[in-house]
């Protein structure tokens, strides 16, 4: 996408796998490439990582430190201490730190964000997410970590607030190393009761349909965001329940439905990556604050490390509790915690699926770098 936005002078491609950076050339002929990101960094101006999450840090960091702008896929990095190191290593260099939760530049995601913050729902009771399929297999990751931040920075920025606390449960069936179903709980209230706000999140790589859906139930009406869709990506339907006002009256049923009419609204054809990317180039240009910043991308990671740390630990886990315990969640950053030399790298099309691209001179880095120092490892533990 960025190689075709205004402002892009040109592509830089960088690749450590002679075969796929060849291949790559083949598709942008006129591309400068390197095996290598030291090489490239003196002829461009930012850089996209689009490598896998287990090498963020230590790519970013590379090129933040020589004064580069940085795109990261999501997530921004492994643990929250790795996102905040790229924060504080950004902000210290006054170069732009953004992570690639594309689905906040969705226009669908947008104006489900609009009906639950004008409160056309409602009270909002729950949101519920499903983001399944048959693979993609990941060598790097767990599925949480694979899949489940699209869903984290889609109901943080419907909601417009971070979970207080995340609960996690996940098996490993056709994967030996790596949990390949998951589900997850966010709660958003302080006190976690069966009232208080909540999401639910499954994520599977193992599953006979795909399915991109999110639903958000509130006291008046329900909308639910299907990415598969083709014209109906947002409904917003007039369902609901009333409950009668002598509730201890066990002579009537206990409840009430309500049904009503089907609403579709207009969504914008926009293309969500071609949004993010021109963001990023305006915000280079301008100097300002990403919509979706160091800040955005921390809070993402933050309730996913919570949800690696309860699935260990089988309780949840308070997003304040990450900064007590240390050292200690890093062994859960990469799921069952091994050396990411084992993996193959994300093909471009992988994860947020960003084209090689450029903002005035941008490097993109689609694959594993020799640069890319491996976190420490610890000692696995089984699936719960």
């Amino acid at each position: 996408m960025l190689h075709a936005a205004d402002g892009v002078e040109e592509v830089v491609l960088v690749d450590s796998r002679e075969d796929r950076i060849r291949n790559l050339a083949r598709s942008y002929k006129t591309a400068p490439w390197h095996n290598a990101l030291a090489p490239a960094l003196a002829h461009v101006d930012a850089v996209v990582v689009a490598t896998p999450p287990s090498t963020h840090v230590a790519v970013a960091l590379q090129a933040i430190e020589a004064g580069k702008h940085v795109l990261v896929e999501k997530p921004l990095a492994p643990t929250s201490e790795g996102a905040r190191r790229l924060e504080s290593a950004a902000r210290a260099a006054g170069v732009v730190l953004m992570v690639g939760h594309t689905f906040e530049y969705n226009p669908a995601v947008r104006k489900l964000r609009e009906l639950v913050q004008n409160e056309e729902l409602g009270e909002v009771y729950y949101i519920d997410s499903a983001r399944l399929n048959l693979g993609l297999y990941q060598n790097d990751v767990n599925v949480i970590l694979d899949l489940a931040p699209h869903d984290i920075s889609i109901i943080n920025h419907v909601l417009g607030r971070k979970p207080v606390a995340a609960q996690a449960w996940a098996s490993r069936h056709a994967h030996r190393r790596f949990e390949d179903v998951a589900y997850l709980r966010l709660f958003y209230d302080d006190f976690f009761d069966d009232r208080g706000l909540s999401a639910n999140i499954h994520v599977s790589w193992l599953d006979p349909c795909k399915v991109r859906r999110v639903t958000a139930v509130g006291s008046q009406k329900m909308a639910v965001y299907d990415d598969l869709a083709a014209d109906d990506r947002i409904r917003v339907l007039d369902k609901g329940v009333c409950l009668p006002a002598d509730g201890d009256n066990m002579t009537q049923p206990p409840t009430s439905y309500r049904y009503g009419d089907i609403v579709v609204p207009f969504i914008a054809p926009d293309e969500p990556l071609a949004v993010q990317d021109r963001h990023f180039i305006e915000c280079i240009a301008s100097g300002a604050r990403p919509l979706t910043d160091g800040q955005n991308g921390l809070a993402v990671v933050e309730a996913l490390e919570a949800a690696e740390l309860s699935r260990r630990l089988g309780r949840p886990v308070l997003l304040e509790e990450l900064s007590s315990v240390g050292r200690f969640t890093q062994s859960f950053s990469l799921g069952n915690g091994h050396s990411p030399s084992s993996g193959n790298g994300h093909s471009p099309s992988s994860g947020n699926g960003h084209s090689p691209g450029s903002a005035t001179r941008v490097v993109a880095v689609p694959g594993r770098l020799s640069a890319a120092a491996p976190p420490p490892t610890f000692p696995s533990q089984g699936a719960r």
